[in-house]
């Protein structure tokens, strides 16, 4: 395992603790979108499938489970738990415009016509733009508390560092996917904007606003 591959899960796992943290102790999920958290479920559930057929490592398979296990916990604490707290009507991103499409696509474009593969495939598409309804969310309310912006930037900081990693692979390793680097192209892309107006605001102590 390469450094930036190290850094960018501790930089996700970092993401899901902000998060759950900042909605246990607030006893509040007011700004946090349901739907990409149910998205990320999804993500999850259908990447790591394989731990029921293969083991990699003692570390592959704890974070596999933590991060199915922090994602349904999140889930959890948003509908049920801290439901009253929950803006259903400002979380109005159709999500089937994304779960329609990346299904789709994932069955015509793979390594492998099996299930898994299939599977697999379709959580690497779904990832990349599962974040859209919690940005979508951002901009219709206008602006995003501090602690939520930490925690997008924690996830974005993955993505990009995942893509550090493809590269130290193709160079170290000769290891290629273009599925995977696509789509973490696509979803580092997504955080751009966010990016800048995180560095000139947030971390200068001022509140962010995403224009509507």
């Amino acid at each position: 395992m390469n450094i930036f591959r190290l850094s960018g899960d501790l930089s996700h796992l970092a993401a899901i603790i902000i998060l759950l943290l900042k909605i246990w102790k607030s006893r509040s999920c007011a700004g946090i979108s349901g739907k990409s958290q149910i998205l990320f479920a999804l993500v999850f559930t259908t990447r790591y499938l394989d731990l029921l057929t293969s083991f990699i490592s003692l570390y592959n398979t704890c974070m596999k489970v933590i991060y199915i296990g922090c994602a349904y916990a999140t889930v959890y604490l948003i509908y049920v738990k801290f439901r009253a707290t929950y803006d259903g009507n400002h979380d109005s991103f159709r999500v089937e415009f994304l779960v329609v499409p990346v299904g789709g696509l994932s069955v015509l474009i793979n390594h492998d016509f099996s299930v898994l593969e299939i599977l697999w495939t379709f959580s690497i598409y779904l990832e990349s733009v599962a974040i859209l309804p919690q940005l979508f969310m951002i901009s219709k309310t206008g602006e995003a508390e501090t602690i939520t912006t930490h925690y997008l930037f924690c996830l974005g900081l993955y993505r990009a560092l995942y893509l550090f990693n493809w590269i130290w692979r193709f160079y170290f390793e000769g290891f290629f996917d273009m599925i995977a680097i696509v789509a973490g192209v696509v979803q580092t892309v997504l955080y751009c904007d966010f990016f800048y107006l995180y560095v000139t605001k947030v971390l200068k102590g001022k509140k962010l606003s995403l224009p509507a």
